[in-house]
């Protein structure tokens, strides 16, 4: 009874999902406004809808209700309720309804919010935001159907997956289900994929405005770039969460001492990070100067259709990984609809290309508006080096019906020193003022961040002389920034001190909150420093060693040493086979903790999983894992050991990314919004503006 609700939902769903699609988009053209109403009470009854869709396959999942196809290929009885649960996105049906869901959820949020400033591109909107939403309620109800059910049908081989019973078909219900992947039961696939989703759903938001005001010709306007960089901040935030709840998952789990190992479906998710990140630091440009306006529509278009082709890796399987779906049908519906997106879209953009022209020239190389330019280009360069090195297996085979596989190497040599150069300008940045920037005053500023750096690499070298020069170089970068963000915190700290006559703690806390967005954009930038140490330490300071250890003995890398005690086989509460060695790490003699790495094995899945011990301080993770042992003494087991220095930097700073966005998006006080094009109609008389590095202390 409940999965019937969910279905009909569905399927009322996808008809509200097509009417609104048409009525919006005719209303805004033949300017009827109850036309436009009708379209948006269709969009909110349409993710109402989905809810109840999600809700009934939630409670199937719950109850065990294995005569759905879906609970019975990713729910058990071995598994515990909050697993049921997770098990909605661990499908590829469940995952694809709850993608839908969430995109739904998007527009329903902008349609009910006040329209006062956005009302004439609302109708516009909604058509963009609802085609793609049309879309994937479609492939959920036509091609990955999560109410489908299991038919016997005489004289066929295999159980025959159908909403409807076929012609002699007897529904077949198992006792028991396969139970979901054993590589999704972690804590980090129970965050992952919902911020994932909500960061690639989140662009349909910004790209619906863009090609909304394309679609209206309103790009003289500067209140739906607003908008969009406000969506495209919600958007990008949830995507960074998803990459570092990724991150930790591949370290927990897969069990090769590492976070990031550039498999297709990791540069899927970054791709559009990348260009997201781009466009929220060239939309500044927009807003300051009215510069760059069809290089942020491109980045936009491009941001939502690699959102797509993310999407379409992971759920058709066309790319191998071990975080994608099975090969699907959804494959050639993807295409289809990626193409005539991106082309629609570029279409329209070469349409209105005239009236986006920029109010304001690049006036010198030494301005932040120079600096804003190459940081763009390094980030498409990453991206276009990712994409080549995602598809390149593709294309092979398309050609030569042979698959060459793209590593690791390629895209740490390609991309390495671009990130490299990423980081430098974050230090840079900051100092440069708008228009034009003086090379002494500049010089002056760099001198103690540049010291610093001097000084760190200096004693790094001296730590350990075999360090390779980028090595140092790096670390050299990370200190420079992290110096130059230390700064601008402390001026503008001292600055109130000095004026206001406040303490240190209370100057610091209203610098930041009556300049929010910018000293949030400080944090953010911290926390990516955070990120950068933890690759830096994976890249060039990483150790690792196997051994075979009998009990008593002992196997040794840098200063720690592994004692192997014994081994112990027992039977899990979910019905897995369970093998536990018990070792003790020392670290210069002394005992520092017991450590029981395992091998879990699912003997419904047939699938083995290695859960690491681990020893983490804020410097490093030794990182144990069971590779193998004698299956009739149990007397010997081989070990692999990674001690990973800085590798918890990378959570740390995923952390402090996060508070940076909350702060950069906390709502300003009333009566206080942000100007945007504050620089556009100064006086061009020669006049070097003061420098945009310099701190507002605020009120």
């Amino acid at each position: 009874m409940i999965p019937d609700i969910g279905l009909i939902a569905l399927i009322i769903a996808f008809g509200l999902s097509v009417y609104a699609t048409l009525l919006s988009v005719n209303g805004g053209m033949s300017k009827r406004p109850d036309w436009v109403a009708s379209a948006r009470n269709a969009v909110v009854a349409v993710f109402a809808l989905l809810t109840i869709s999600v809700l009934s396959v939630v409670y199937s999942l719950n109850a065990l209700d294995f005569s759905q196809a879906y609970v019975a290929d990713v729910s058990s009885r071995a598994m515990s309720p909050f697993l049921r649960i997770t098990a909605l996105w661990g499908g590829q049906q469940g995952s694809v309804l709850f993608w839908a869901w969430l995109m739904a959820g998007f527009v329903a949020v902008v349609v009910i919010r006040k329209w006062d400033a956005d009302r004439e591109l609302m109708p516009y909107v909604m058509f963009v935001a609802m085609l793609t939403t049309t879309f994937f309620v479609g492939v959920v109800v036509f091609i990955t159907n999560p109410f489908t059910k299991m038919w016997l049908v005489p004289g066929a081989q295999d159980l025959v997956i159908a909403i409807f019973q076929p012609l002699n078909g007897q529904q077949y219900i198992p006792a028991d289900g396969s139970g979901l992947n054993p590589l999704l039961r972690h804590f980090g696939m129970i965050g992952h994929p919902p911020t994932t989703y909500l960061g690639f759903t989140g662009f349909v938001i910004p790209f619906s405005f863009a090609i909304a005001a394309l679609m209206k010709n309103d790009t003289s306007s500067d209140q739906w770039i607003r908008t969009v960089r406000r969506w495209t901040l919600v958007a990008w935030i949830f995507l960074s969460i998803g990459l570092i709840l990724g991150g930790r998952w591949a370290y927990d789990v897969l069990g090769w001492g590492g976070f990031w190992g550039w498999d297709p479906v990791e540069n899927a998710m970054l791709m559009p990070w990348l260009t997201g990140t781009a466009f929220l630091h060239s939309v500044m440009m927009t807003e300051k100067r009215g510069m760059l306006k069809k290089w942020n529509i491109l980045l936009i278009i491009l941001t939502y259709s690699l959102s797509l082709f993310g999407t379409f890796i992971t759920r058709t399987g066309v790319i191998g990984s071990v975080h994608a779906f099975s090969k699907t049908a959804l494959g050639p519906a993807f295409l289809i609809f990626i193409s005539i997106t991106f082309l629609g879209a570029m279409t329209l953009l070469m349409m209105r290309w005239s009236s986006l022209k920029a109010e304001h020239e690049l006036e010198s190389l030494f301005s932040r508006e120079a600096a804003f330019v190459l940081q763009n280009m390094l980030f498409l360069a990453i991206t276009i080096a990712v994409l080549w090195g995602t598809v390149f297996p593709l294309i092979t085979e398309l050609f030569t019906n042979t698959k060459i596989t793209v590593g690791p190497p390629y895209f740490k040599k390609v991309t390495g020193p671009m990130f490299l150069a990423l980081i430098t300008l974050m230090g840079i940045t900051p100092m440069l003022a708008w228009r034009r920037q003086a090379v002494n005053k500049l010089l002056s500023r760099l001198a103690v961040p540049l010291s610093g750096a001097l000084i760190m690499a200096v004693a790094r070298a001296l730590i350990n002389p075999k360090s390779p020069a980028i090595s140092l170089f790096s670390i050299a970068m990370v200190t420079f920034v992290t110096i130059s963000i230390l700064a601008e915190f402390w001026r503008g700290t001292q600055i109130r001190m000095s004026t206001r006559g406040e303490n240190p703690f209370t100057a610091l806390i209203k610098l930041v909150i009556n300049n929010r967005r910018r000293f949030g954009g400080y944090i953010i930038h911290l926390g990516v420093i955070m990120i950068a140490l933890g690759f830096i330490g994976d890249a060039f300071y990483k150790q690792e060693t196997q051994g075979t250890l009998s009990a008593g003995e002992s196997l040794t890398i840098g200063e720690y040493s592994l004692r192997f005690d014994g081994l112990e086989g027992y039977m899990g509460s979910d019905g897995r086979e369970i093998v536990e060695a018990s070792t003790v790490l020392f670290k210069d003699g002394q005992q520092v903790k017991v450590l029981k790495p395992r091998r879990d094995y699912f003997v419904v899945q047939q699938q083995p999983v290695s859960i690491a011990g681990v020893y983490s301080t804020a410097g490093e993770d030794v990182y144990i894992l069971l590779v193998g042992w004698e299956s009739i003494s149990n007397q010997s087991s081989t070990f692999k050991i990674y001690v990973n220095p800085l590798i918890n930097w990378v959570w740390i700073g995923g952390f402090v990314l996060a508070l940076g966005v909350l702060i950069g998006t906390w709502s300003q006080a009333r009566g206080r919004s942000e100007a945007t094009y504050s620089l556009k109609n100064q006086p061009e008389d020669g006049a070097v503006p003061a420098p945009a590095a310099a701190p507002s202390i605020g009120d």
